[in-house]
């Protein structure tokens, strides 16, 4: 398995949201996004950095995306 890609909130909000993922709401820098399936999650926003491959492997685990899957939305897009 490779490894996952850098990317931002910002970045990860749009993709998120291409998949059927909308924004619910926003407090301070954390976006909370929710499927129509009621699948959750938070992504930070924080100015010039990234989000953590660590903090995306949990996030990929609320929205219930493999690794496989999301680099495979990632080509798509």
């Amino acid at each position: 398995m490779s490894k996952l890609p850098i990317l931002t909130g910002l970045e990860l909000i749009k993709i998120l949201e291409g998949i059927g993922f909308k924004t619910v709401r926003q407090k301070g820098s954390h976006v909370f996004l929710k499927h129509q399936d009621n699948r959750t999650t938070i992504v930070p926003v924080h100015k010039g950095k990234d989000v953590d491959r660590s903090l995306l492997r949990k996030i990929l685990r609320d929205t219930e995306i493999s690794p496989d899957e999301f680099k495979d939305i990632l080509r798509k897009s």
